[in-house]
């Protein structure tokens, strides 16, 4: 696990209303800071991310605004949140223009800061590779719930901040997985090599 002083980065990233696969790469290196109510907080860095918008017929956004989408079509960095399976959250950051429903799961996240409030939060003594590789474990992890759909990741409990890839790190398009229509499409997008992926 990589140490990462972030009192020095507090920027909100200033690309959200571009295109969602330019997001979606630009979001890798990014934190989520998530802060808890006993003045306790976690950090995670970005290391996977996959692409959505309402062309595509993978997203929840294909059939046009509901009720359960609405934040996939509001301002850019909401945070969308879903449930599905009956059993798990996931979570995306709203992007593009106002109207146009698009927005980037995220699918995997590196550990930095409070990995003991992560484990408890997943109610196990996972290895730190194993705590946030996937979106519904980070939205346990991270303690993401409906509470949080439309969220704006400007503001506590949830921030949304500015990172960059590291010198020796480069981003890789793939296939996303777990869908079933458009499967081919690479718009996942992964930190190539990062032990965090999925």
């Amino acid at each position: 696990m990589r140490v990462c002083t972030i009192s020095t980065i507090s920027d909100f990233p200033d690309f959200l209303d571009a295109h969602v696969e330019q997001v979606a790469q630009r979001l890798l290196g990014c934190l989520m800071v998530r802060s808890y109510e006993d003045g306790s907080q976690s950090i995670v860095r970005i290391v996977e991310t996959e692409a959505y918008d309402q062309e595509d017929p993978a997203s929840h956004a294909f059939h046009g605004m509901s009720a359960r989408n609405r934040t996939l079509f509001g301002p850019s960095g909401r945070l969308y949140v879903y449930f599905t399976y009956g059993m798990h959250y996931c979570c995306n950051v709203s992007c593009d223009r106002e109207g146009y429903g698009a927005g980037v799961l995220i699918r995997a996240a590196e550990p930095v800061e409070g990995i003991n409030i992560l484990q408890a939060h997943r109610k196990g003594k996972h290895s730190d590779t194993n705590l946030t590789n996937g979106p519904a474990k980070l939205c346990q992890a991270i303690a993401v719930d409906s509470k949080l759909d439309g969220h704006d990741l400007r503001q506590a409990p949830l921030r949304l901040v500015y990172g960059r890839l590291h010198s020796q790190e480069r981003i890789e398009a793939t296939p996303r997985i777990g869908i079933s229509k458009a499967k081919d499409t690479l718009r996942r997008f992964i930190i190539a090599g990062n032990p965090y992926i999925s």
